[in-house]
């Protein structure tokens, strides 16, 4: 794909994991996922995927810790393994679109390796490009402000902040806030929101990964 097409043109999709914290480092678990394309430069929700996964082991209900990922819950869930083509399947070939996104990518390029996205589309970093003087740039607080929350809350009945598909459905509805009225090219919004080192690159491992 052309680096030069309309920001809106490209092949997008929103990712958002939930997981068992990063105390747990290299034994840290994916709890939950959910990908959202973004198409027009808008969330397709009527083509998410969602899942809870299951980790194998017991959950300590920790704080950070949404309600609904009780281990009743993950238990029945797939595993990784049973979804993994799945989720590669609408990764590859697409920039991943998240707030913060090293934490998910890292998290999940542990996991799933062949998952390999063209780049990476940070709402963080973009909304501190082009909100400068905003300095508390957390999700649930940057909706606020841009009077987006209850449109995200009508994208997903029955969803909650820091769930997965709520807070994907966030970073993509974020996403078309703040690049509205902007011109940008495919290039222009990697060079100011990727994490990547050369704007387009997925992110090296760290040696947490």
């Amino acid at each position: 794909m052309p680096d030069d097409i309309p920001w809106y043109e490209a092949d997008l999709i929103a990712l958002d994991l939930e997981g068992t914290g990063a105390q747990d480092r290299e034994n840290e678990a994916i709890l939950e996922i959910a990908l959202v394309p973004i198409v027009g430069g808008e969330p397709r929700v009527d083509q998410a995927y969602e899942t809870l996964l299951n980790p194998g082991r017991h959950v300590p209900q920790r704080p950070w810790i949404s309600p609904g990922l009780t281990n009743d819950a993950l238990a029945a869930a797939p595993k990784l393994a049973d979804v993994a083509t799945e989720i590669t399947s609408r990764i590859n070939g697409r920039y991943l679109v998240g707030h913060n996104i090293n934490v998910d990518w890292r998290l999940l390029h542990r996991h799933l390796p062949e998952a390999v996205p063209p780049g990476f589309v940070d709402t963080l970093r973009l909304a501190r490009h082009l909100r400068p003087d905003d300095k508390n740039r957390g999700l649930s607080i940057v909706l606020e402000r841009l009077d987006l929350t209850e449109a995200v809350t009508r994208q997903v009945p029955g969803g909650c902040p820091h769930r997965a598909l709520w807070d994907t459905v966030a970073a993509a509805t974020l996403l078309s806030s703040l690049l509205q009225g902007e011109s940008l090219t495919l290039t222009e919004l990697l060079q100011v929101s990727s994490p990547g080192p050369a704007g387009n690159r997925p992110p090296e491992p760290t040696l947490w990964d």
